[in-house]
This record gives structure tokens, sequence and C-alpha cells, in this order.
């Protein structure tokens, strides 16, 4: 099931903050777009549903912009930590509920906590992290982490493991994972329990812990 429609306002149109307010609108939200830079709001003028030059520094031309009636508030300035940490204020002060920010640093990290952010997020080094855990074993096509430790990782079987049973594994008895599925192309073929003869390219998905996981695509 689709989620609903919010109203939602990026602040700060840059690659990072552009590319989050083209695909929220794509999903169907009503975003607006909010730069200080002309030429920034004038290249997303027409993938929003509103962009509009503002200074996130005045809590009145905010007001005025009724960006207080916004579900979500998206605070993608990444240099300009002053210009962040007022941002963030003022968005709180307006009344939007919900607030999340782009942070560049630790420092920059913690003031935005200490501000009261919702969510803090660090693209460069989330992205970095996720493309060098792909890297490191190439039978790991992609990965998700779920929070509290645990992940659901990708992994595709190699030759070796072609004509083994789903079952015949050690992923649960060695390594305490579990198997969400088998994918081969568009089709579902089993889960934990199931029985399912394993061929070159499938797509296992495991869910476990990071080292479990490391341990287990390791042998292969």
């Amino acid at each position: 099931m689709a989620a609903s429609s919010q109203t939602i306002v990026v602040i700060g149109l840059g690659n990072f903050g552009g590319s989050v307010a083209q695909e929220l609108a794509r999903f169907g939200n009503h975003v607006i777009g909010i730069d200080i830079d002309e030429q920034r709001v004038a290249r997303y003028a027409d993938d929003l549903h509103q962009a509009m030059i503002l200074d996130v520094r005045d809590e009145q031309a905010l007001r005025e912009a009724a960006l207080g009636d916004c579900d979500i508030a998206m605070i993608a300035i990444g240099s300009e930590i002053e210009a962040s940490s007022v941002a963030a204020i003022n968005l709180k002060v307006i009344g939007v509920p919900k607030i999340w920010a782009k942070a560049t640093s630790k420092n920059h990290h913690r003031i935005l906590s200490r501000l009261g952010v919702d969510r803090v997020v660090h693209p460069e080094k989330e992205v970095g992290q996720h493309v060098a855990q792909v890297l490191h074993n190439p039978l790991v096509r992609d990965y998700i982490s779920l929070g509290n430790g645990y992940h659901i990782v990708n992994f595709t079987i190699p030759e070796q493991l072609e004509g083994k049973t789903l079952e015949s594994l050690p992923y649960k008895s060695q390594y305490n994972l579990r198997c969400v599925g088998v994918m081969r192309g568009s089709e579902f073929l089993g889960h934990d329990g199931a029985s399912c003869e394993l061929r070159k390219d499938d797509l296992l998905l495991l869910l476990g812990k990071r080292q479990d996981l490391r341990d287990f695509a390791g042998r292969f």
C-alpha cells in the first residue's frame, strides 16, 4: 500500500537536496523547494509544486511562506552549519512537526541533535559505507540496514553452491542467520524451512547481524 501524500519542504537545492526533492515529488508528495540561490530554484521550478528563493534564517519569511503547515522539513544545507542550525530552530518555532537534516561532521550532527532534529543523515558517509560493504565481497549485491545491528543482505549464489539445497546451507546452524527468501529472476522460490535447489546467480536474502553476515559471505 502506497504511503499517503505529504507536504514536504526541502531546504537547500544542491545535488543532494535537489535529488531528494525530485524523488519526493515523483512519489506524489506536495514538495516545496527552498534555496537562496536563484539559479538552483529555477533549475527545479518545473519539477516541484513550488520552488522559491528564501533565506531560511529569516523566521518571518518562513511564516509568510506558510511553511509551518508542512508535515516534514528536510534541511539539506551541508556546508553552512550556521544556516542549517538556524533553519532547524526556525522550523521548530513555526511548528513543523518533523524535521530531518543533513550533517557534514560529528559536530554538525551534535548541534542538530541538540536542537531537536528528529533524524540527522550523513549521505556521503552512508553511501561510502554502503559501497565499501558491496565492494568488499563481490557476492554481496546489496544490503539494507534495519537498525539495532540487523541487516538484510542480497547474496548471489556462487557456482560452487549450484545444486545445493537451501536447507543444506549452514547459515542458520553456524551463523545464526535467517533466510528471508530466494529469488530467481522475478520468481520467489523459498525461505526458511522451504525445500529449494539453488542455481548459480540465484539471490539469497539473509537476515542477521553484520558480523555473522560477513562471516557467512567470507567463507565463499
